[in-house]
């Protein structure tokens, strides 16, 4: 098992879940922003006035407002993101931490809002560049190559309020613009860039997760959404070789490998199907630049009738995506049969595989499934790859000595790095993993900060207490020996 001599060792954040600092230097509210903090028992809710009443939804990642609402804050409900890390004023600390790693690359977003507070204003928010500048610069510093999320579940409050989460062409030019601002201002500071985080959760979160929503209404709200997400995302790529021809665009999966419990026919069909509408159909559109043929089947399937022009259908082919990046973290399982023996938990649902372990979330660790999703991909798409985000979400107790010894995420990680390894031996071509959460941040499922992902702690608890102070643990030191190993060394 070897890795790729410039193979890119890091981790991954989300801005919303770490920088904090919500409302200063002239940002504006997100969707994000209206989100309180939740648990493993207790969604989080999204919080809006509706005819001078405050109330509250319960809330999906990358999903909008209900329409014909307005986002508020209740001054007695805690929003966790508000504060989150506060990366916004320890990013210097921070990323220090990640070059002693020997971090080659880290992933990150921007906050749309810092850089067009409400979405829709002509020239951006020069505060909000700056300090991007000043991160990525800081990256360059320690010869860390920033890898930006464009878009990660943090559209513009102000926007998904006017045009009700992207149900109008006119958020495509919106994007654009933001991108656009984006590839400009950071046009030799940054080479990798993602279009939009988990962009098939649209889809993920209608009939996965235990979800089984019915209602044609959602499924046309969703593809829709999506298909404008599509073109903007070509737009987007095609402007970003036009600024540099040296970019890099990627798209960006929740990759989730689904099996068939039983070798009954009508359960392996199910199988195909679930992959088609959850990770293939997005996968297609923006790496191959067209819409595969099992669309239709899924349109039909709910009375779906999208808003698509032949100039969408050019962009789409002219705008594809140079890799392929994803999110791993587990696998489901789907039947047609009657099962008693069910997973529960936060995405998690469905039948329980006999053949592996759970975490207290109810994400079953199956690193096997990851080796088998490059593959596929791989095949399917003939692209680079890149694993963007795969982690163990744990409770993380500081022991008697005052040090935070994870071994559990030590071992996950060590699986799932053999995996890709093996992937790699294979002939899939990977460039990259970064872990998710490489220091603690909010959950962004369940707003807590108790489900920690990072190799560094930070005081923070649920309820934001604690002096966000920052600690190693064992995790970081053996990562740190993986990087300086080039993978060789998985401990």
């Amino acid at each position: 098992m070897s890795f790729p001599k410039n193979f890119l060792w890091g981790g991954a954040v989300a801005a919303n879940q770490v920088e904090g600092a919500y409302d200063l230097d002239g940002k504006g509210l997100s969707v994000t922003d209206i989100t309180t903090a939740g648990s493993l028992e207790k969604p989080r809710m999204l919080t809006y006035n509706l005819d001078g009443k405050l109330q509250e939804t319960p809330a999906v990642p990358g999903a909008g407002l209900p329409k014909g609402v307005t986002g508020a804050i209740d001054p007695n409900a805690y929003y966790p993101n508000h504060v989150a890390i506060d990366f916004y004023h320890h990013y210097k600390e921070d990323i220090k931490l990640f070059a002693n790693m020997g971090f080659k690359t880290f992933r990150t977003s921007i906050a749309w809002t810092r850089i067009f507070p409400q979405g829709d204003e002509e020239k951006p928010n020069q505060a909000g560049l700056d300090f991007y500048r000043r991160v990525f610069e800081e990256c360059k510093k320690y010869g860390i190559e920033p890898l930006v999320t464009i878009s990660h579940y943090e559209d513009p409050l102000y926007l998904s309020e006017k045009y009700n989460d992207w149900q109008d062409r006119a958020m495509i030019d919106m994007y654009v613009k933001y991108a656009k601002a984006l590839f400009e201002e950071y046009k030799g500071l940054v080479k990798y860039w993602l279009t939009f985080n988990e962009i098939n959760s649209a889809l993920l979160m209608l009939n996965s997760f235990g979800n089984d929503v019915k209602d044609d209404a959602a499924y046309q709200h969703a593809y829709q959404k999506l298909h404008y997400q599509f073109v903007a995302s070509a737009r987007a790529v095609k402007l970003a070789h036009q600024i540099d021809p040296n970019y890099v665009v990627g798209n960006m999966i929740c990759g989730i490998v689904d099996y068939p419990l039983t070798p009954d026919p009508k359960d392996i069909l199910l199988n195909r199907h679930t992959m088609e509408q959850s990770i293939f159909y997005c996968g297609d559109a923006q790496a191959k630049g067209y819409y595969p043929t099992f669309a239709k089947r899924l349109w039909a399937e709910h009375n779906v009738h999208l808003d698509i022009t032949e100039e969408d259908k050019r962009e789409m082919r002219e705008g594809k995506v140079d890799m392929y990046t994803f999110s791993y973290y587990m696998s489901n399982v789907v039947t047609t049969h009657e099962s008693e023996d069910n997973v529960g938990g936060n995405f998690a649902a469905g039948v329980k595989n006999p053949y592996l372990n759970y975490s207290e979330w109810g994400w079953a660790t199956d690193p096997t499934g990851l080796q088998y999703y490059l593959e596929v991909m791989y095949d399917r798409y003939e692209i680079p790859l890149m694993v963007v985000e795969n982690g163990l979400g744990a409770v993380d107790k500081i022991a008697e000595d005052g040090k935070v010894h994870d071994d559990y995420r030590i071992d996950y990680l060590r699986q799932h790095l053999q995996a890709i390894g093996n992937a790699i031996d294979n002939g899939v071509d990977v460039q990259a993993y970064t872990t998710w959460g490489c220091i603690d941040c909010v959950s962004a499922g369940t707003g807590q900060m108790s489900k920690r992902y990072g190799f560094i702690y930070v005081d923070r608890d649920d309820e934001g207490n604690g002096d966000l102070h920052r600690m190693p643990k064992d995790s970081f030191y053996w990562y740190q020996k993986v990087i300086a190993t080039n993978g060789e060394d998985l401990g």
